[in-house]
């Protein structure tokens, strides 16, 4: 079964008896969820958060409904988006990544919001422990993660030497993530070459970019723009033969060569609960933000040997998924 085929079948599920409180004749509860890409592309991580639902008692059509938004990569549409969500009076919207749940928190103060990946939380929040406001949900850390995923990078690519990094530098967290990389990259004896993407219309020069500066290896950011594009920047990598290293395994589901990060789909099966409380009562400032508790590291053997890299079993015996 296929991911939209999971979505479907996860829809279709029939009412059986329930005690939950969400359960209450007549109500009907509507959330709203802003994301980053469509339902298609979106697949893994909604077929979670409505398993997370069903879990805790709430059968989709029934007693909730979704209100879907989605930006197309193009993070100026937020702001719009979230301003749709509060006229059509959702309960509750859940958001994905910061741009997404910084336009949420500005087009309300009173609509709960529960984000289940955030790499900047307290951007929104006044500690991780008590938030305050509307806003609480789960964080990514995936700041923190460009240190491991360029070690790992180093690890198969032994001469590694000038890693370009493509990023959108506009975003709230385009800047840090660049420091990070910087830092790490240069702690390996490793030059950092910066591609900043605004736009689709970015990414192709920026490829031939990195080639004209000689870049032997590629870390791409998790920006909205990027995951909508996330299948051409696989194509480009390989085309230019970039061993390139992602966050998510969407990418090398696409056939990119290697990812590691949080596990989004077990983020949002968690943000259900988050949901599920603020519905029976709970304030979101009162609900503490937590940090990841699963990762994934993904590799794609076939596009390994399309490039002449040999993974080393020291890293192939970390591996959450390897794809033959």
């Amino acid at each position: 079964m296929n991911r939209r085929d999971s979505i479907l079948a996860l829809l279709a599920l029939g009412a059986a008896p329930l005690a939950s409180f969400a359960q209450q004749p007549g109500k009907v509860w509507r959330i709203g969820m802003l994301e980053t890409t469509s339902m298609a592309q979106n697949a893994a991580n909604l077929t979670a958060f409505l398993k997370g639902m069903q879990d805790l008692g709430y059968v989709e059509g029934k007693t909730f409904v979704i209100d879907y938004r989605s930006a197309d990569g193009r993070s100026e549409r937020f702001s719009d988006l979230a301003a749709e969500l509060v006229r059509g009076k959702v309960d509750l919207i859940v958001t994905r990544g910061t741009p997404a749940t910084l336009a949420a928190r500005k087009a309300t103060t009173t609509i709960p919001v529960v984000t289940p990946s955030t790499s900047s939380p307290l951007l929104f929040a006044a500690s991780l422990a008590r938030p305050g406001g509307n806003v609480t949900g789960l964080s990514t850390i995936n700041i923190d993660l460009y240190g491991k995923r360029i070690q790992m990078l180093r690890e198969i690519v032994p001469g590694l030497a000038r890693l370009a990094h493509l990023q959108n530098m506009s975003t709230a967290s385009g800047s840090a993530t660049w420091k990070e990389v910087e830092k790490a990259a240069r702690s390996l004896g490793i030059q950092p070459l910066p591609l900043d993407v605004r736009k689709p219309e970015d990414i192709g020069p920026a490829f031939d970019q990195a080639v004209r500066q000689r870049a032997n290896g590629l870390v791409v950011g998790q920006d909205s723009l990027m995951q909508v594009q996330r299948k051409l920047i696989v194509e480009l990598a390989a085309k230019h033969r970039l061993p390139a290293s992602y966050q998510s395994r969407d990418y090398v589901d696409e056939g990119g060569l290697i990812s590691y990060g949080v596990s989004y789909p077990d983020q949002y099966r968690r943000a259900a609960a988050y949901v599920d409380k603020i519905l029976k009562g709970a304030k979101p400032g009162d609900l503490p933000m937590e940090q990841p508790t699963k990762f994934d590291l993904a590799i794609n053997l076939k596009t390994a040997k399309a490039l002449g890299i040999t993974i080393p079993q020291s890293v192939l015996v970390r591996a959450d998924e390897v794809i033959q």
